[in-house]
């Protein structure tokens, strides 16, 4: 720093004694003429001795190259690290996210519609314990379709009732999800816990899956005789940033 600069706020201004009769106008340093001119001073002095070479050198270096080598610690640290997932069923299809974007799963509840805001995927709020959240139809925003997943028709549950055999109960959740400081809620009609796994077990999407422009899936995982699709979790924050706060 300049030490040429009056540094007048430091001796009598609010940083020293505040002695200065100025402050009865101005309030504070920051709203003073000299403390304005210090800083334009300040920004405009000589670089340093070396300075711009440093900087010139630093900028001509590939960073395409420095990008792929983040990419790849970036995946020798998923390979090597446990990752938790929580596993859900939305319509027919299995579906994971990381443990750490999941903060809440609760029963379901009222969703309210908001007029000329609600569309196909932002549902409308949702009040859950005093806190006014954002709903999605996820189903929606992966353009799954609604169909019965129950893979016995009623008959076969008659009997099996009949046979004094226990039926499964489904039922449907909330998950409150967080990226960003930002909440969101969306239904899912199962959920089927939370497991941690190894790196090398999420293996790459298929090509004709991870071309298409609507997919989500960033991994592919096998567990329990169902594939789950690890969804992209930034993608989907982004996208529900689109649907909720820019579509009218």
């Amino acid at each position: 720093m300049n030490t040429s600069i009056n540094q007048c706020w430091n001796k009598i201004g609010v940083y020293g004694d505040s002695s200065c009769p100025e402050l009865k106008t101005v309030i504070h340093c920051r709203n003073c003429a000299i403390y304005g001119a210090a800083g334009r001073n300040l920004l405009q002095r000589q670089s340093p001795e070396g300075y711009v070479e440093e900087w010139t050198d630093l900028l001509a270096q590939d960073w395409q190259e420095v990008a792929s080598k983040k990419a790849l610690n970036k995946q020798e640290a998923l390979t090597n690290e446990s990752l938790g997932l929580i596993i859900f069923r939305v319509a027919q299809e299995w579906l994971a996210l990381p443990v750490w974007v999941v903060k809440e799963i609760t029963h379901v509840f009222p969703v309210h519609t908001l007029p000329h805001r609600s569309n196909h995927v932002f549902a409308g709020i949702v009040n859950i314990r005093g806190e006014i959240l954002m709903c999605i139809l996820l189903r929606n925003l992966l353009g799954l379709s609604a169909i019965d997943f129950r893979p016995e028709n009623k008959s076969s549950q008659i009997s099996n009732y009949q046979n004094h055999e226990i039926i499964p109960v489904i039922y449907q959740r909330m998950v409150v999800l967080e990226i960003q400081g930002n909440r969101w809620v969306f239904p899912v009609d199962e959920i089927l816990g939370v497991y941690r796994f190894s790196g090398d077990q999420l293996k790459d999407a298929p090509v004709v899956i991870s071309k298409t422009p609507d997919t989500y899936t960033k991994k592919i995982l096998s567990w329990q005789g169902k594939q789950i699709n690890y969804l992209d979790y930034e993608l989907v924050f982004y996208e529900l940033l689109f649907y909720t706060l820019n579509r009218a």
